[in-house]
């Protein structure tokens, strides 16, 4: 199965001292295309695509962070810093 590819005419808009590329609102609603996207320079031309969110949500981070049994001993002592010394109000 051969892949389709659609092409479309677009214009170069002025931005300030640079020019920039309007996308039609259906586009950016069908790729889900946000605040910014990444441009390749190929050998075919320029590449527009989405950029991925890899970012993990603090609960994918603790499980990552789990599965990495790192040995965390060491971190289990209290090292003495001269507060044992000092007189406490309670």
């Amino acid at each position: 199965m051969e892949k389709q590819v659609r092409t479309r005419d677009v214009k170069l808009v002025p931005i300030g001292n640079s020019k920039g590329v309007r996308i039609p609102k259906p586009l950016l609603i069908k790729y889900g295309l946000k605040n910014s996207l990444l441009l390749e320079e190929t050998e075919q031309g320029l590449l527009l695509r989405k950029k991925e969110d890899n970012k993990l949500s603090w609960e994918d981070t603790y499980k990552a962070m789990a599965d990495e049994k790192e040995n965390w001993d060491d971190f289990d002592t209290t090292l003495l810093d001269g507060l044992e010394d000092e007189e406490f109000e309670y």
